[in-house]
């Protein structure tokens, strides 16, 4: 896969961090800036549009979670992808970070091999996710991919983007039941590491905020959309 028109805009408060990272990546062909502020970011966010953000969580005066809530406000930045670097991994904190508009976590102390790998498998899953074109129409509600818009009796809801990616994959397909293990490959990469709790409150954020009965559990096995 080629990389050398793909910008990465990487944050961390410590620049030794972002030093070594951008050697790494560049070395693999990214065009990579720095920025060691949550203000920084997102300034640097709304006039570079980077193809990728890789920030950290913890920073002084604006951390990583706001930083991330105050770029998915910024229009022109909707396709941009965002890996948060964190030394948490509990479920509470990638829920935060996943309901922010985070795509990924990677765990600090950050080893370049495997963030390499998890930029590329995100590469790969926005590449498949370009493929679906397709909108979903299910009675009074319609799910746009492209938009990434659920509208339900003609007015517009919003979801946080994972939480869109999951409602979609359930709806294009009624009926059909996806176990825990398929949707975290899904929606989430095969490569992604999540908490088991994530899905359940996913599930959740959907039913409260489209207002569906229609999403069922199956016991022991995952969800389905019952059309």
């Amino acid at each position: 896969m080629e990389y050398s028109d793909y910008k990465i805009l990487l944050v961390d408060d410590e620049e030794d961090i972002v030093e070594f990272l951008s050697y790494n990546l560049a070395k693999e062909g990214f065009i990579v800036s720095g920025a060691y502020n949550g203000y920084e970011a997102v300034k640097k966010a709304r006039h570079e549009v980077p193809n990728l953000i890789i920030l950290d969580v913890m920073m002084p005066e604006m951390d990583g979670i706001t930083a991330l809530k105050e770029m998915r406000k910024i229009k022109k930045l909707d396709n941009t992808m965002v890996i948060l670097l964190t030394a948490r991994s509990d479920d509470l904190s990638q829920i935060k970070g996943f309901d922010a508009g985070a795509d990924d976590f990677v765990a600090k102390p950050v080893k370049p091999k495997v963030l390499i790998k998890r930029i590329v498998a995100l590469l790969r899953r926005a590449k498949n996710l370009e493929k679906n074109t397709s909108r979903v129409e299910v009675n009074n509600i319609v799910i746009d991919p492209v938009k990434y818009v659920v509208t339900k009796d003609d007015k517009e809801i919003l979801l946080p983007k994972k939480v869109f990616e999951l409602f979609y994959l359930l709806a294009s397909s009624p009926n059909k039941v996806f176990t825990r293990e398929e949707i975290f490959k899904r929606v989430w990469d095969s490569d992604v590491v999540v908490g088991e709790r994530t899905i359940d409150v996913h599930i959740r954020k959907i039913r409260e905020k489209v207002g569906l009965e229609n999403i069922r559990t199956v016991k022991g096995v995952g969800y389905k959309f019952e059309a």
